[in-house]
């Protein structure tokens, strides 16, 4: 019989890792979930999808929405802080109930302490990376060096803010794929391996 489980996925920009993960969860036929986080973060806040989104993408403290409010910075909350608390217990309300996957958000160190959770990384060379953003997420090659840089540089800091004792992409993470190795489907059919063989018996 199946036991209830989590898997982690967290990325390098441009490694096709939330492509990867929602493959997974075709493959494994449990949730997906990423978006779903940033609607039920809204929801419990009480804020548009729209200021949690900037939030999270931006790296700044205090959204557009916010700064517009208070333009002096009089009464503006450390919004980014609070997104992240209120995220961690939707994660862990999300895990505690059924089998899923969860892209990104720290979620690998905030359900550490959870037995069935397999936290995976994914990665790719740059020229692999740089490639997928031109062919598959048709960005221009000078936009795609600059999101690659851009973005890991974000994940990164936000890693350090937020999962304790983080020294890099070792930490909290069980394993490590390149994708470029495998592809979408094959990195996916390798996590689904590891899954069915700890889990699924």
């Amino acid at each position: 019989m199946a036991q209830q489980y989590v898997v982690t996925i967290s990325r390098q920009f441009g490694s096709m890792g939330r492509s990867i993960a929602h493959r997974l969860s075709e493959i494994l036929e449990i949730e997906y979930l990423d978006r779903d986080i940033v609607e039920a973060t809204a929801k419990r806040m009480g804020l548009p999808v729209s200021v949690i989104s900037e939030e999270e993408e931006n790296g700044r403290v205090g959204s557009n929405f916010f700064r517009r409010m208070y333009p002096l910075g009089i009464g503006v909350p450390n919004l980014k802080d609070e997104i992240f608390d209120v995220q961690k217990n939707i994660i862990r309300d999300f895990a505690s109930k059924d089998s899923c996957i969860i892209v990104g958000r720290c979620a690998e160190s905030i359900l550490s302490d959870f037995d069935n959770r397999l936290s995976v990384y994914i990665y790719a060379p740059l020229e692999a990376r740089l490639k997928n953003c031109t062919d598959i997420l048709n960005m221009d090659l000078k936009t795609a060096k600059g999101m690659i840089k851009e973005v890991d540089t974000a994940r990164e800091n936000y890693h350090r803010s937020y999962c304790a004792g983080y020294t890099g992409p070792f930490d909290y993470r069980d394993i490590m794929l390149d994708s470029s190795k495998f592809g979408i489907e094959g990195t996916a059919a390798v996590i689904a391996g590891i899954v069915r063989e700890r889990w699924c018996q």
